[in-house]
């Protein structure tokens, strides 16, 4: 497995990818991965180095030219005119798909676009604009879209999301939903019971005033979880761009 930093520009900043292949020579199949709203972090770049070890190329893209926002009050400065610009996050997106389309190891014709937070967000987006994706899928980030445009998603959709998160309440989750359901997609949606918001950070590397916060009713890792999908996709359990679902 090998990994390098990738320049890129995107929404006037150049920004820093983490791109993780696997061994060997050939086409893989790819995942675009999308950090939450702080920025990429060694989280994501650690997640991007498994994926590349079970096989996928894997670029963890950057929100914020290089910058890890750390404070609550700059990052929702910066991410809440983003969260409400589609265009934006869409614009995001692309150029960091692009350079992973560009990647001679990526097979192009299967790439998903897994994301946290602001990250995940920026996944929808690329589904409901019509972007080719063999799956998306989201942690903590049931937004919804513009009207008519979920149907342009072309594949399956998972969200993942804590029961307690009060950033994504219940009616966020009914309006992600009902979205999804009305548009036909082949969507899944898996609550954990007791989790708080930013539930997936590994408890080792937050502040423990972070951890206790986001955990709070929980144990070590989230407790009952509960799933929810449209009809005809809850029988099917398949992996539409793993390794081992086509040509080496």
């Amino acid at each position: 497995m090998r990994t390098r930093t990738v320049e890129y520009p995107a929404d006037g900043l150049t920004m820093l990818g983490h791109l993780a292949l696997p061994a060997g020579a050939d086409r893989r199949p790819a995942v675009l991965l999308g950090p939450e709203g702080t920025g990429l972090s060694d989280i994501e770049r650690h997640r991007a180095d498994a994926l590349a070890e079970l096989g996928y190329v894997a670029l963890a893209f950057d929100l914020h030219g290089g910058r890890y926002l750390g404070e609550p009050e700059e990052m929702l400065a910066r991410c809440l005119p983003l969260l409400a610009d589609p265009g934006r996050m869409r614009d995001i997106g692309h150029a960091a798909l692009e350079v992973l389309r560009a990647e001679p190891r990526t097979d192009p014709a299967r790439i998903a676009a897994v994301g946290y937070g602001t990250g995940g967000a920026i996944g929808l987006e690329l589904g409901r604009d019509g972007v080719d994706l063999r799956v998306i899928g989201t942690v903590n980030a049931l937004t919804t879209g513009r009207p008519g445009e979920t149907a342009r998603i072309r594949c399956p959709v998972w969200a993942g999301v804590g029961s307690e998160d009060p950033i994504m309440p219940p009616a966020q989750r009914d309006a992600f939903t009902a979205e999804m359901q009305d548009a036909g997609i082949d969507w899944r949606l898996v609550v954990y019971g007791g989790a708080l918001h930013a539930f997936h950070h590994p408890q080792s590397t937050i502040p423990s005033s972070l951890a206790s916060a986001t955990t709070r009713g929980t144990r070590s890792a989230p407790g009952a979880m509960s799933s929810t999908c449209s009809p005809s996709a809850c029988p099917r359990q398949s992996d539409p761009v793993g390794p081992t679902s086509g040509a080496r």
